[in-house]
């Protein structure tokens, strides 16, 4: 329900311009496991929950093989992907793939107005944001020109494309380490270029690589307090400069791929569109629950940040963020005496 111009009415608006505004209870926007995990649990609660994301299973959908989730001592990213979904299906979550573009309080402050690029337009008590990060670029010469063309930013969706090609791996994280991992079973030559003078993944993944390295030591070549300043070739990928940070020294090799694994960034001047208040890094500040500056905005997984948070980027704390949002979004329906839409059912 929501009050316009002062009156009461049940009818679902239509504003100029967008599609029908449906109305929910709570809103979750991002697709990954906090957003999944979110709105599955808001739904339990028998919250009107609606999802939406860019990408179904969010970071998640780019994983290979995952061994560290309980439950399940190895499962294809793909299927817990699939299994987060029917989880979420079965409670009564209504999914959407579509991209929010911006989120605001309508004027009598007692609703959100969740518009996507879509056109598309939702309103409801509460929203969790739980979008995650956006990849990193490296910022060289012919990156943007070649993306799509031989840079990929994602090694497990991509690298059976270059089967028994050359390419090149930047970074030195569990990103990189485990996408070298990967790409082992496909490519003909890999070099692993790290800015780095040492891995920064867990030592677990390192231990695999330098096995890897030791089994097969002209594959691969590890090129560490470096990076890759420049792409080029014609229609695609053909070579790429590798420059030393210490020395500035140049090093020009043929390769058919590059692949972009240095983290990710948050959306942050999204964040703060919509007015909310972020970290240094640029991420959601959040209270315990994820509670936020807006009142009835709350934030979950990799995109919530802030002095109040042990930040742990894993399946498990996403999950767990996004489940903890949720009660904290019916205790604060319940606590603000909204009726709940989702009793009507």
């Amino acid at each position: 329900m929501i009050y316009l111009l002062g009156v009461y009415t049940s009818f679902r608006l239509k504003l100029p311009g967008r599609a029908t505004t449906r109305e929910y209870d709570v809103i979750v926007v991002g697709l990954g496991p906090a957003g999944l995990t979110a709105a599955m649990y808001s739904a339990r609660y028998s919250l009107k929950t609606l999802a939406i994301g860019e990408t179904l299973g969010g970071q998640l959908s780019m994983a290979g093989l995952v061994d560290d989730y309980p439950g399940f001592i190895e499962i294809q990213a793909s299927d817990l992907v699939a299994k987060f979904k029917a989880h979420a299906e079965k409670h009564g979550v209504e999914i959407v793939v579509d991209r929010v573009d911006n989120i605001r309080k309508l004027e009598d402050q007692q609703m959100f107005e969740v518009i996507t690029r879509r056109g598309h337009s939702y309103l409801s008590r509460a929203v969790v944001l739980a979008m995650g990060l956006k990849r990193r670029k490296l910022g060289a010469v012919g990156e943007n020109e070649f993306a799509g063309r031989g840079v990929s930013y994602c090694t497990v969706c991509d690298v059976p494309f270059f089967k028994n090609k050359r390419i090149i791996i930047v970074g030195g994280g569990n990103s990189g380490v485990t996408g070298a991992l990967h790409a082992a079973a496909y490519v003909s030559k890999m070099y692993l270029v790290t800015r780095g003078d040492r891995f920064r993944a867990f030592p677990v993944y390192v231990e695999r690589l330098m096995s890897l390295k030791n089994e097969r030591p002209d594959f691969i070549d590890i090129i560490f307090n470096s990076t890759v300043t420049e792409i080029g070739g014609r229609e695609t990928v053909e070579y790429a400069v590798i420059t030393n940070l210490k020395t500035g020294e140049k090093r020009k090799i043929e390769v058919d791929g590059v692949f972009v694994e240095i983290g990710n960034e948050p959306p942050t001047d999204f964040f703060k569109k919509i007015g909310l208040e972020v970290d240094e890094r640029g991420l959601i500040a959040v209270k315990p629950g994820g509670y936020t500056n807006i009142e009835g905005i709350f934030a979950a997984g990799d995109c919530a940040g802030g002095s109040n948070k042990y930040y742990f980027q894993q399946i498990i704390t996403s999950a767990a963020e996004g489940a903890a949002a949720a009660d904290a979004v019916f205790k604060w329906i319940t606590q603000k005496g909204f009726k709940i839409i989702g009793h009507q059912r």
